[in-house]
């Protein structure tokens, strides 16, 4: 059990954690920015305008709030932007509600998923905050 407990709180996991939690932030920050046009296009597909202006934002927000909890400069902060960022994405991305019923499953899935990262974000921030103190 030591063992155990020594594995899972060196600084190492964390680190690793933190990566996790961010990786489909970077993924589509990194994306987005690589195929710029593309992401233009998702923005339009969702209805969001200006466009590029949006897609500038969502890249800034996706890469530079992941880099904040990563490095864990003002965590706290890149792990609410995420949070508010993600309860938006769901709402306008994964409309299960609107969706027939052989992809309504798929969406439903992605929506829940959505508020599984936004679950962890606000843990982040919490602890960052000191949550633990108050237990």
């Amino acid at each position: 059990m030591d063992a155990l407990r020594g594995a899972f709180t060196a600084p190492w996991m964390q680190s690793l954690a933190l990566l996790c939690l961010c990786a489909a932030y970077l993924q589509g920050g990194i994306g987005k920015a690589r195929d710029f046009a593309g992401a233009v296009a998702e923005m339009r597909r969702f209805g969001l305008a200006p466009a590029a202006p949006v897609a500038v934002a969502t890249i800034a927000l996706q890469l530079g709030a992941s880099l904040l909890i990563v490095s864990g400069w003002h965590r706290w902060l890149g792990a609410l932007a995420l949070a508010g960022f993600t309860v938006l994405a769901a709402f306008l991305a994964d409309r299960f509600w609107q969706v027939a019923p052989p992809e309504r499953q798929r969406a439903a899935n992605a929506f829940f998923e959505h508020w599984g990262l936004v679950g962890g974000m606000l843990l982040v921030a919490w602890h960052d905050l000191g949550g633990l103190h108050g237990t």
